[in-house]
């Protein structure tokens, strides 16, 4: 399985994704699943998948073809986010018809779902939704983030802190907090996280950072979190004797 989230800001976006694929309890391996596209000053792209592995690789593997060969779409000269997002839906079912079709074998799951973040030149930030029958929806002021794969332990957490008016740090903390919570309660989901964030307007290339078990920052992070989720719950005040009835 897999956890993914990006989130769209007042002043940025977060992208953050963890790296376990299994194919049973005794096939796990690491593999990565957010992958950058762009030009320094020009645009800025990130693409993060979950679903079937085989899918998400062949459709990584045809839009750098596509940027390599010059090829007339590609996402390096496509004039919008939303064009990038419908390219890659193109991309997403045509790779699924395929998969099946040779396969002769439609109930096996070659689906993938993607999230699609960036910024284009004197455009605004956009994230889009990319579903595997290749429509797409984008983010809003209401609904300023997306999530891929195992989405129910991180969801209230981010639901509870996130808007659009939070800043970086604060969305920073709750998507670290989303994946501690879900990494404890989904074996199918774990470190390392690769995580990026990008300040709007910037139209740079973030470095983005992988974030294992040994990294100071998420194990304070984490441990400050249980600590004070137990005081939060020995400091409530005693429920009424009719609760014990």
């Amino acid at each position: 399985m897999t956890y993914c989230v990006g989130i769209k800001l007042k002043d940025g976006m977060i992208f953050a994704s963890d790296t376990r694929t299994n194919a049973g309890v005794d096939n796990i391996s690491t593999f990565r699943k957010m992958y950058q596209f762009g030009v320094e000053g020009e645009r800025f792209l990130v693409l993060l998948t979950a679903g079937n592995l085989a899918t998400s690789q062949a459709v990584f593997s045809k839009l750098n073809i596509a940027i390599d060969q010059g090829q007339e779409r590609n996402l390096h000269n496509m004039p919008t986010v939303f064009d990038c997002a419908q390219l890659i839906g193109e991309s997403v079912r045509d790779t699924v018809t395929h998969a099946q079709n040779v396969a002769q074998n439609n109930n096996t799951n070659f689906t993938s779902s993607f999230i699609l973040g960036g910024q284009i030149k004197d455009q605004p930030p956009e994230i889009f939704m990319i579903y595997p029958e290749g429509n797409c929806v984008r983010t809003t002021d209401d609904t300023s983030f997306f999530q891929l794969g195992e989405s129910k332990y991180g969801k209230p957490i981010l639901d509870r802190s996130l808007s659009y008016e939070s800043s970086l740090q604060e969305a920073l903390r709750a998507t670290l907090i989303s994946f501690d919570s879900t990494i404890r309660s989904n074996l199918s989901v774990g470190m390392p996280i690769d995580l990026l964030v990008y300040k709007n307007d910037s139209l740079a290339m973030p470095n983005g950072k992988r974030i294992d078990e040994n990294d100071p920052y998420f194990a304070s992070l984490r441990q400050q979190w249980a600590e004070g989720l137990k005081e939060i719950l020995h400091g409530f005040e005693a429920s009424p004797e009719s609760y014990w009835e």
